[in-house]
């Protein structure tokens, strides 16, 4: 794993790009980057046609609220991770089109390894069944198996530059 921070431009490209082939989809769920996952700000800024939410941990579970800018409407939440503020409009789970997920590591299957409380897994299976799942790495985070197990919610795709 490389000591510096990589760049992600070349995951916002390629996801420039499934966007582009993905009219139909109108509220994307993303993440707010940790250290050594992909930033997705800067794609979020560039494509304000589309309703970009962001999680918030709630309990155990994760709620979901527009966010038209990341980088003042998000705020320090649990774990250390940014996520919106409580009083923006929030997005029942139904509502959600597609899922750019985060992850520790990636399988050519669809497999995702968290960091280990389940908070995606849970609340990737009480989606819709036709959103998109996406799970969104740096090329060394892909690995030959991350050993899912039966709770585990397969990705349908993997971006990774």
């Amino acid at each position: 794993m490389p000591t510096e921070p990589p760049d992600s431009q070349a995951q916002r490209v390629a996801l420039q790009r499934w966007l582009g082939q993905h009219p139909e989809l109108r509220v994307i769920a993303v993440f707010a980057a940790l250290p050594g996952e992909v930033d997705l700000a800067e794609l979020v800024v560039s494509h304000p046609q589309c309703c970009w939410v962001y999680p918030r941990v709630t309990g155990s579970s994760l709620v979901f609220h527009v966010v038209e800018n990341p980088r003042v409407q998000l705020v320090a939440g649990a774990f250390g991770i940014h996520e919106p503020a409580s009083h923006l409009a929030e997005i029942p789970l139904e509502r959600i089109d597609a899922f750019l997920c985060p992850g520790l590591g990636f399988d050519p299957h669809g497999g995702r390894l968290g960091r280990g409380h389940g908070y995606y897994d849970r609340m990737l299976a009480g989606a819709r069944a036709d959103a998109l799942k996406v799970g969104v790495c740096f090329p060394y985070q892909k690995v030959a198996d991350t050993f899912a197990q039966a709770h585990d919610v397969r990705m349908d795709w993997v971006v990774s530059g």
